[in-house]
């Protein structure tokens, strides 16, 4: 009886967690700046468990069966959390409303949980064995949420899932406790027939899951989603429209393949060109394999080592018939070769042969762990895997709709002691859009480019580098990694903008 007693604390306190994990990791999807995402939402959530704690000395009768209907309310509410999400992110404007009330009502009832448990459990141990005995299984039990939900449950499951599966274990539990607390409870039969509808309810959610996601996403995504993946970093969408694709990470358009060509030959060939006889290339970040299939162009490149936190993405980029199609089969090419790592570790701890041309390709600074890799700390280390003539080129956000965030990025390469070279394109699916080229010396736009662009002409180049007044350089502080100003600034610009 005790071991079962001490599984169900366990399972317990598994399902909280998660619930808690879900609502934190689908608002920074949605909302971005994960930092404050979790920890509003983790604050939230302590403090609605404090109040269910509180609530759970005015439970004075039925202390069992008041317990089950607490597990089902859990589970039901819990389980159906992600979904309710999503569509409300989807359908209403009311989206963070609706996120906080279900984090402090699910908070609410999880802090019932335990209080309760102890209770019924009181008269069969004494108390220090008891107290002793459950937190320790409630402690358990969250590590266990904490490990398997980055490495099993977002990449296989995907967050709708989840949190239904953790929804279907609160109401096992709860079916479970009528059995074992049978002769405590006035009518286990009305209880247990509540379980198992509830159970139903949430296994009917498993089979319609994919049905609440593409009904989310039809609103989300104005054109077809054709490919929709969960990993362990971001959530990966791809829509189509007649002959265009277009790439969504959490949300953000990545590119879109009537125009990436623009924003591709302009992050890579105003560097490499300048460059020749350059032979190896690093690109961080790029897992679609398009700044790679520019770099291939030049046939004195003999090695191209791409580093891309996510495999689901390279892995797509490079076997997927329509997307590697977008890149002509970049990330097969022999000279190429794919790591899958945290860039900033990587640079860190590996000390390759210098390489003469460096392309960084994240996504943009929307929240601290993107952020990392625009602080001076991150460019200061660079300067290792640099040949000494060698160039960086860096893809910096829009100099027009996010002007201080753009000049952020040019004053911290600038104090981490590289000599800048500031330049813009227009690309039609983002605007104006800003690059930094960075050296130990001096830079000309070189007189000569690879055959085949679409977009680039030598006689143009200079022009690149012109800024027009409304995207002059304005002050800004360098982004430092224990004060990463450039994700406020970039938070701020974009919603000045938007308004």
């Amino acid at each position: 009886m005790s071991a079962a007693l001490f599984v169900s604390v366990f399972l317990i306190a598994a399902c909280g967690l998660i619930y808690e994990l879900i609502a934190g990791t689908l608002a920074s999807y949605l909302l971005g700046d994960s930092v404050l995402q979790f920890s509003t939402v983790i604050g939230s959530y302590l403090f609605a468990m404090g109040i269910g704690s509180y609530l759970s000395r005015f439970i004075t009768k039925g202390l069992v069966g008041r317990f089950v209907t607490i597990e089902l309310m859990v589970g039901l509410v819990g389980g159906y959390s992600s979904s309710l999400l999503f569509l409300g992110f989807a359908y209403t404007d009311s989206f963070r409303l609706l996120l906080y009330g279900l984090v402090i009502l699910i908070g609410t009832l999880v802090g019932l949980e335990i209080p309760l448990l102890m209770r019924i459990l009181k008269d069969r141990l004494q108390f220090r064995d008891l107290v002793a005995n459950v937190l320790t299984f409630d402690y358990l039990g969250a590590l266990g949420a904490s490990v398997i939900f980055p490495l099993v449950l977002v990449p296989r499951l995907g967050l709708v899932r989840s949190a239904l599966v953790f929804g279907i274990v609160n109401a096992a539990v709860a079916l479970w406790s009528t059995y074992l607390f049978a002769n405590h409870i006035a009518r286990p039969v009305g209880l247990r027939v509540m379980s198992v509808a509830v159970l139903l309810a949430l296994g009917g959610g498993m089979f319609a899951a994919d049905e609440v996601m593409s009904l989310a996403e039809q609103n989300l995504y104005a054109d077809e989603v054709i490919l929709a993946r969960n990993t362990r970093y971001q959530r990966i969408i791809v829509t189509r429209w007649k002959d265009d694709l277009r790439l969504f990470l959490n949300s953000h358009l990545q590119f879109s393949s009537r125009d990436e060509y623009r924003y591709h030959e302009a992050l890579v060939h105003p560097g490499l060109a300048a460059l020749p006889g350059a032979r190896r290339v690093l690109v961080l970040g790029g897992g679609d394999g398009l700044a790679v299939r520019e770099i291939l162009r030049y046939k004195t490149v003999e090695q191209i080592t791409l580093v891309d936190l996510d495999p689901e993405m390279t892995h797509l980029f490079r076997d997927h018939p329509l997307l590697k199609r977008l890149n002509n089969g970049a990330l097969s090419d022999p000279r190429v070769k794919v790591i899958n790592a945290d860039a900033f570790v990587w640079i860190d701890e590996t000390r390759p042969d210098p390489v003469d041309f460096v392309v960084i390709d994240f996504p943009d600074p929307t929240n601290f762990s993107i952020g990392k890799l625009y602080t001076t700390a991150f460019y200061r280390v660079l300067t290792r895997h640099l040949s000494q003539h060698g160039l960086v080129a860096v893809q910096s956000t829009s100099p027009l709709f996010a002007r201080q965030s753009y000049w952020c990025i040019v004053e911290t390469m600038q104090q981490a002691g590289w000599r800048t070279h500031p330049y813009h394109v227009y690309v039609p699916s983002f605007g104006e859009w800003g690059y930094v080229l960075a050296s130990r010396h001096g830079y000309e736009p070189p007189n000569s480019l690879p055959e085949g662009l679409q977009f680039l002409t030598v006689a143009g180049l200079p022009q690149l580098f012109d800024f027009p007044r409304d995207m002059q350089r304005v002050d800004a502080e360098p982004n430092r990694l224990n004060d990463q100003v450039l994700v406020r600034y970039y938070e701020r610009d974009w919603a000045n903008y938007a308004r």
